[in-house]
């Protein structure tokens, strides 16, 4: 049932942002509390704290490992389910946790959690669309996916000032319980009786050889994970760098979702581009932007102090604009060649994308500490290395030629 030329349904766009947006809503939300967190369960280091961020990302990498091939053996909906039951549990345990260790550990349990609604989202985009078309629904998705990351550290921070920090995972637990109704009653299964692979041990070192095989999916795979790794670096430190660095408690929600607009700007663009400029030149040229941008704030500020407020946020805007034309394309092009093993190939992709991203985003935050400079640095470190990927490793080595012709 894959189209090239169908216009996707409303609700089924919005129903796969839905299922991915409860990702965003379980990190963003949080952002404005973590330092009440911190004091909650005696962590008052501000860097050992962004492991509440980076950590879910682990877990999300773990979960798809699993979740992917079994949703090819039992279909996409019991996955999403069985995610939903333990994303309730891992939330419990995040409530009601005494130290920072156990808080990791429930916020890796979410991240294992709900990587099944998000790779389930994935897989059944890709069961039913292909081409440039499915990078156009994922750009879609994707938009709606972005509204999330606008409202959720605002919402956090009125739930938190008026509740308390532990109702934002309530609050987190209801949001996912109204979409679980909603997927039940209204989606469909996108994997056909006939597409099932029984399920063995061997599905997972033969999905791993196949998607080995393609020198694209793979090379697309990683850059997602230099591209996510930089980004995560900005999430998991952004409340350390606006309300630490600069003072700036009171406004930091507003400040993270006119950012997070820019990204939902440029992804719906993209949706809209893709068809008529096709996604590989339209990431390119964003990529070797996102380089660029990086680059000149690396050397302007080259041993300066922080900039003033309204020239930082403009550098990230800029950045975070050329973010919109990157994710979707980078996973549609990847998913291209391995639709026939949509559920696992998803999982792979996941897998290797967002834990290569983990370490990176470890690594480059322990120097955000008295600057955001080191920020910028990383950013421009793993877009040059993604322009080399795409470059040398890409299905299509001519393509950098062809663009900047």
């Amino acid at each position: 049932m894959q189209n090239e030329d169908v216009k996707p349904n409303f609700e089924f766009v919005a129903l796969m942002a839905a299922l991915m947006s409860i990702v965003a809503l379980a990190l963003d939300a949080i952002l404005p509390a973590i330092s009440h967190i911190g004091i909650a369960i005696n962590s008052l280091d501000p860097i050992k704290n962004q492991l509440l961020i980076t950590m879910i990302f682990l877990g999300l990498g773990l979960g798809q490992l699993f979740f992917g091939p079994l949703s090819d053996s039992y279909g996409r909906k019991p996955i999403v389910y069985i995610g939903f039951v333990l994303f309730i549990v891992a939330s419990i345990i995040c409530i009601f946790a005494p130290s920072l260790e156990i808080m990791i550990v429930g916020r890796v349990l979410q991240g294992i959690a709900l990587s099944a609604p998000r790779t389930m989202a994935i897989s059944i985009i890709r069961d039913t669309y292909k081409g440039d078309y499915m990078a156009r629904v994922m750009s879609f998705v994707t938009a709606f996916f972005i509204l999330i990351p606008v409202v959720a550290p605002a919402i956090g921070k009125w739930i938190m000032d008026d509740y308390g920090w532990q109702a934002i995972f309530y609050v987190q637990l209801i949001f996912a319980l109204v979409v679980a109704i909603w997927f039940w009653k209204r989606q469909v299964e996108t994997l056909k009786r006939e597409y099932k692979i029984p399920f063995s041990i061997n599905v997972f070192s033969t999905g791993i050889r196949e998607f080995f095989k393609y020198k694209e999916t793979v090379a697309f795979t990683f850059i997602s994970g230099f591209v996510t790794g930089a980004f995560l670096v900005y999430l998991s430190g952004s409340q350390h760098v606006f309300e630490d660095q600069y003072g700036l408690v009171e406004e930091f929600p507003y400040i993270f979702a006119g950012l997070a607009i820019s990204i939902g700007l440029s992804t719906f663009l993209n949706g809209t581009l893709v068809l008529r400029f096709g996604m590989r030149k339209l990431s390119f040229m964003a990529l070797l932007a996102f380089c660029s941008i990086a680059l000149v704030y690396v050397i302007v500020f080259w041993g300066k102090p922080n900039p003033s407020v309204p020239v930082l946020v403009a550098f990230l805007a800029c950045q975070f604009f050329c973010l919109g034309f990157l994710w979707g394309n980078f996973r549609s092009i990847a998913m291209e060649p391995i639709g026939h093993i949509a559920g696992i190939g998803a999982a792979i992709n996941g897998f290797i994308s967002t834990v290569l991203s983990v370490p990176i985003a470890q690594y480059i935050g322990g120097f955000v500490d008295n600057t955001v400079w080191p920020l910028f640095l990383g950013l421009a470190i793993c877009g040059l290395i993604s322009v080399l990927i795409f470059v040398i490793l890409g299905e299509k080595p001519l393509l950098a030629r062809r663009v900047l012709r």
